[in-house]
């Protein structure tokens, strides 16, 4: 990120609600992942129609889905080869938590 998107990202968040800063936050976080799905099934050279255990349609829903199950979502990533790890961790960062890994595949 450039510093002058840096700059006008941090004006448009100054003027918004710490609780509407979070919920764009958080959709930008849906949509990057939506668009890292499809990217990813595209380097391991596949094609939507390509994906085992899932139609094409489903394949492009699920790419699009802003919200996706974690089992719909290892089923996927089994299908395109990878696998998923989840990990908690505090957003505190003074407490004194470690990261820990919640599932592995």
């Amino acid at each position: 990120m450039t510093k002058k998107t840096k700059n006008a990202i941090e004006a448009m968040e100054s003027m918004m609600s710490s609780e509407l800063v979070q919920r764009a936050r958080m959709k930008a976080e849906q949509e990057i992942l939506a668009i890292k799905l499809g990217q990813l099934r595209e380097r391991r050279g596949l094609k939507q129609n390509e994906v085992e255990n899932f139609s094409q349609t489903s394949v492009s829903r699920l790419e699009k889905r802003r919200d996706i199950k974690i089992s719909t979502l290892v089923e996927y990533l089994n299908s395109l080869g990878m696998g998923l790890e989840i990990k908690a961790y505090p957003k505190d960062k003074n407490v004194e938590l470690k990261e820990e890994v919640l599932l592995k595949t």
